[in-house]
């Protein structure tokens, strides 16, 4: 049955207008609602829901978050925001940020919150599977639109399927087989120790490490998952030193393998090549082992100041955006910057789309799909699932 608010606007009519288009792409979870433009014109703004990991062992993640989100903003709304035909008006965009604590329990109770309570129009969220899978989980329950980015697609897709919710995320076998095309440079036994840490983001990376290292020649010393939060890692480490492990590939939040890597070093065990996953994107959590124990470790080549991408919302190159942000801030960039910043660059795109998005069942889906497949050509994040972002990954590991 249809409800109309007091405006005498449908649900469906509002998701035809704005919502669907938002919604399609995001990421699955567990909330109820949807974009409601009569809510929207009550407030005289469009609200995005942004749960993220301000503090706990993914904070750094978001170390650049509060610049970007000023930034963003201040381009999507300087002429106004976005336009909406039914109101024939521009609506200027708001984000609401809350802190999920790196709690996956948190993160999916306060996508219910910001869905149920604050009234969310559509929810942006990012940063490994921690946060973008429960958050996920309640959108898709909830029909809620959901853009998702920073979260590696084999970590997300088991989730599935996912019909309000889009992921603009990097592949995680094609990580692995940049890694052994860089391991393939250094002269080694090709013995691997893998060491990753039994959450969504761990397990994924094993299972694409199992994948594509032993086809390639390699052989892994696996001594299975372990928690986040381990602070002793004295049986791993004399178990690759017995099967005489000269790579170290790891997958773990920044602390933990801070002191994973720190007790390596402690024991005498000094691996010729080290990969540092997840962890290793955060210049902080190299800055943080102190000295020159960060020296050396690789991890992943998300984005860099190289990558042949322009910003559809400033027109910056990757560079022009990360010289401005240093400039700003005074800190090193953060390589999660452009694929956050491409999800406000395909929420704006989406809001814009929608506005004209032809009034059948399931529109907007096809629009935020359309945002998604444009920003990944267009957009200051580049193409995260394809050719491009891996060409340039090889030039790097060469």
């Amino acid at each position: 049955m249809k409800k109309r608010d007091k405006k005498g606007i449908t649900r469906r009519d509002f998701i035809k207008q704005m919502g669907y288009t938002a919604t399609a792409v995001g990421v699955s979870a567990s909330v109820p609602k949807l974009l409601r433009p009569a809510r929207a014109a009550k407030r005289d703004h469009i609200l995005v829901g942004r749960p993220i990991p301000v503090s706990g062992p993914m904070a750094g993640f978001h170390e650049s978050t509060p610049w970007l989100v000023k930034k963003a903003v201040a381009e999507i709304n300087q002429d106004g925001g976005i336009y909406i035909k039914e109101y024939g008006k521009k609506v200027p965009v708001k984000i609401n940020i809350l802190n999920t604590e790196s709690d996956p329990a948190k993160a999916a109770e306060l996508a219910s919150k910001l869905i149920l309570k604050d009234k969310i129009d559509i929810m942006y969220t990012s940063s490994t599977p921690a946060t973008g899978n429960p958050v996920s989980a309640v959108c898709e329950r909830s029909k809620m639109p959901c853009i998702v980015t920073s979260v590696p697609l084999q970590m997300w897709l088991p989730g599935g399927p996912y019909h309000w919710s889009f992921n603009f995320g990097v592949s995680v076998i094609e990580f692995g087989k940049l890694f052994v095309e860089a391991w393939d440079q250094v002269e080694t036994n090709k013995i691997v120790g893998l060491c990753a840490q039994n959450d969504a983001d761990g397990m994924a990376w094993a299972d694409a490490a199992a994948k594509v290292a032993e086809p390639a020649g390699y052989k892994t010393v696996d001594f299975g998952r372990f928690p986040p939060g381990t602070n002793d890692y004295t049986s791993q480490i004399n178990g690759w030193k017995k099967e005489n492990v000269e790579i170290l590939n790891s997958n773990m939040a920044p602390p933990d393998f801070n002191t994973m890597w720190k007790q390596c070093h402690q024991l005498g065990f000094v691996p010729k090549i080290c990969v540092a996953g997840r962890a290793g994107i955060m210049a902080s959590t190299m800055e943080a082992l102190g000295g020159w124990l960060g020296l050396g470790v690789l991890c992943e080549a998300i984005w860099l100041p190289s990558w042949p991408y322009k910003s559809s919302l400033t027109g910056w190159s990757s560079k022009e955006l990360i010289d401005a942000y240093e400039k700003d801030t005074g800190q090193q960039f953060n390589q999660l910057m452009g694929p956050m910043y491409s999800g406000y660059e395909i929420l704006a795109d989406s809001l814009q789309m929608s506005r004209v998005t032809p009034g059948f069942d399931y529109p907007a889906c096809r629009a935020v799909k359309c945002s998604v497949v444009k920003n990944r050509q267009a957009g200051i994040g580049g193409d995260e699932t394809t050719g491009l972002i891996q060409r340039q990954a090889r030039r790097i590991a060469k």
